[in-house]
């Protein structure tokens, strides 16, 4: 295993990594930026060690000051968590040349699969099903014939996009042109690159993504899948496991996500994500090359420790179990916790908690990134806590969740508590019929009552 692990995050995830380390007996160290001196995450490492100004382009994304208090402190392990570095190739390629585990898969796979266009290609070679759409760039030109050749509606898309960025929906050919210069300009800001393409729109998906494994002596394995449909703004609000989905598409997925990870040599803990239509035909979305947000759902129902797989994976340990090993037990949910207002369209909402009073009981598990004190940055993304619930079957999970949301106690910020108490009590999302245009239209963008 390895000498000491230095954890390049913040937050929640980087209190569940120091933790995870703690388990595994490796001596751990935390970076922070100016502004998170007394941060959660900083109170729970062994060592501390400050990386730069409050701005993240200034600390937690300056690699060469990372990597060089890694060597400073004699870490030989780097764990990325998700956001930031996480699926930075060159970051990964950088940790390699220094002669650190960077805790993940290598810098080219990153990239194979941070290009939209070129994971499109990969998996449909493997024959994992796609997303009709362009095969490669298209431009102003020629972005009319291959719209038609799909029909529309169609959807915009930049080859290097995340988190919806880059993205737009065109459901008549007069807005095509305008919706294209707007996408390579967003997609030219936020990634520096605005090669865009074509998709099929699917009206009203789901949003499904399987959970996979891969050490580096051959074995790759999935951990089922995750139902991620209630979003807004293509950003994930409440997650289950496992989907609403029969044994047969729940195999067909898993064996999808297997042949997709296989398709790039992929090592560490990944997900693969999928949209499926109104008839359970399933596409291949993209591939997350880190660790998710929502991992702990999987971990519930599981029983492995997705993060503590990750560091032996990485210690170039072999998987301790294989795929007929693997079982499902229960229901588990989790709801992201923001310092966002749901009625001001989920602006963000800085601040100091005066007030941080988590829930407990049977089956309720919080992960937290801050304490009561805390003060809530401009500078970083304002996810809190994610609070999961586990039952013997959805109906428990639901019923455990509700009663940990009224228990939870939050002041000081605007929060998502409200928002979701509100959706733990909606007929449709009790009957378990939703789809990813679920807070549109029945939570009136958020803000509904």
């Amino acid at each position: 295993m390895f000498r000491k692990l230095l954890v390049a995050n913040r937050g929640e995830i980087a209190a569940r990594v120091l933790r995870a380390g703690r388990e595994l007996g490796i001596p751990t160290a935390a970076i922070v930026s100016e502004a998170d001196r007394g941060a959660l995450h900083a109170r729970l490492a062994d060592e501390v060690h400050e990386c730069g100004p409050a701005p993240a382009r200034q600390s937690y994304l300056a690699m060469e000051r990372i990597v060089t208090i890694a060597e400073e402190i004699g870490a030989d392990a780097i764990h990325p968590g998700y956001g930031f570095l996480a699926e930075n190739g060159a970051f990964s390629d950088l940790c390699a040349k220094r002669g650190i585990r960077f805790v993940g898969p290598s810098g080219d796979v990153i990239r194979a699969m941070g290009s939209k266009l070129g994971a499109r290609r990969i998996m449909k070679a493997a024959g994992v099903p796609v997303v009709p759409g362009s095969d490669g760039g298209v431009s102003a030109s020629d972005a009319l014939d291959a719209a038609r050749a799909l029909g529309f509606p169609v959807l915009v898309k930049a080859s290097a996009g995340g988190g919806g960025r880059g993205m737009r929906v065109v459901r008549e050919e007069a807005k095509l042109a305008d919706a294209l210069e707007r996408a390579r300009g967003e997609a030219e800001r936020a990634f520096g690159d605005g090669t865009l393409y074509l998709e099929k729109l699917v009206d009203g998906p789901r949003h499904v993504e399987v959970q996979v494994l891969a050490d580096a002596h051959g074995s790759v394995v999935h951990c089922f899948e995750r139902e991620c449909s209630i979003q807004r703004r293509h950003q994930k609000l409440v997650e289950e496991a496992p989907a609403r989905i029969d044994e047969s598409l729940r195999a067909r997925l898993g064996e999808a996500a297997v042949a997709a990870a296989r398709a790039v040599g992929y090592e560490g803990a990944g997900t693969v994500e999928f949209l499926l239509d109104a008839k359970d035909r399933f596409y291949f979305l993209e591939m997350n090359t880190r660790i998710q947000v929502e991992h702990p759902i999987t971990e519930m129902i599981t029983g492995i420790d997705l993060v503590k797989t990750q560091l032996v994976i990485a210690a170039g340990e072999a998987l301790p179990f294989a795929q007929r090993d693997i079982e499902m037990h229960g229901h588990a949910i989790e709801v992201r916790l923001y310092a966002e207002d749901p009625q001001k369209k989920f602006m963000p909402s800085p601040g100091r908690i005066t007030r941080w009073r988590p829930p407990g009981g049977f089956g309720v598990r919080l992960d937290a990134g801050v304490e009561a004190g805390d003060e809530v940055s401009t500078h970083y993304d304002p996810l809190l806590a994610k609070l999961s619930a586990w039952g013997r079957d959805r109906t428990e999970a639901i019923a455990r969740l509700r009663a940990a949301l009224d228990e939870f106690a939050l002041e000081g910020v605007k929060s998502t508590l409200p928002f979701h108490r509100r959706v733990v009590r909606h007929p449709v999302f009790l009957a378990g019929r939703y789809d990813t245009s679920f807070i549109d239209e029945h939570m009136q963008g958020g803000a509904g009552a």
